[in-house]
């Protein structure tokens, strides 16, 4: 795909240039972004040039992940990044992001991810956002939650990162909660009706042989 740039009140969201790998080195120092997420710990200059140079500009090529630069519309300065992926070839994505340290607080995350969960249901045919963070990721599960994501649960070992396996929490978004179209028509699970129970009182039991008692 050829990569595009998305517009929100406060911000731009725009592909990763060569020269955004300052900002992004200097951002990926913070301790709770290697800690949280995947990205490289210790996170070099060379790791920022590679991310920004290199696996941004691949992912747009290939269709497997569309990165942005999150930047302010009146300064340019970058506050983030935002990742949208490619689960499989049914709708299906997932949402990733970092802020930096000096812009948290101030919604640009959230604001970032309702225009590329927009963009995602809108441009890329998507039925299904998902968001992952490890348990205890409590900041990021707070602007999924404020960009509308419902929670689903937990998994175990649902995370690799730098060498270990991690509990997730999980989230989903669908067009029908922005008051979108899906690709695909979606019907929701009913609540399930109980099964009738069986009748005691005489004949055999289904599923025991004839003269297998029930009684005490």
């Amino acid at each position: 795909m050829e990569p595009i740039t998305l517009t929100t009140e406060r911000l731009v969201l725009r592909p990763f240039r060569g020269g955004d790998a300052d900002e992004v080195h200097a951002a990926c120092q913070d301790p709770d972004i290697q800690r949280w997420t995947v990205v490289p710990s210790p996170y070099t200059h060379a790791d920022a040039e590679l991310f920004t140079r290199k696996l941004s500009p691949g992912g747009w090529q290939d269709d497997s992940m569309y990165n942005f630069a999150v930047v302010l519309r009146d300064g340019g300065a970058v506050t983030g990044a935002l990742g949208i992926n490619r689960r499989n070839l049914h709708g299906m994505y997932e949402v990733g992001f970092w802020t930096a340290k000096e812009h948290r607080g101030l919604g640009y995350t959230t604001e970032a991810v309702r225009a590329a969960a927009h963009w995602t249901f809108t441009s890329l045919g998507g039925d299904r956002l998902e968001w992952r963070a490890e348990v205890g990721n409590e900041p990021s599960r707070a602007v999924a939650r404020r960009a509308g994501f419902r929670m689903e649960g937990e998994q175990r070992s649902g995370l690799l990162n730098k060498g270990v396996r991690r509990d997730i929490w999980v989230g989903a978004l669908l067009p029908s909660d922005l008051g979108l179209p899906g690709a695909h028509p979606y019907l929701p699970a009913t609540a399930p009706t109980a099964a009738p129970s069986a009748d005691l009182s005489s004949g055999p039991v289904p599923g025991l042989p004839t003269g297998v008692s029930t009684a005490p």
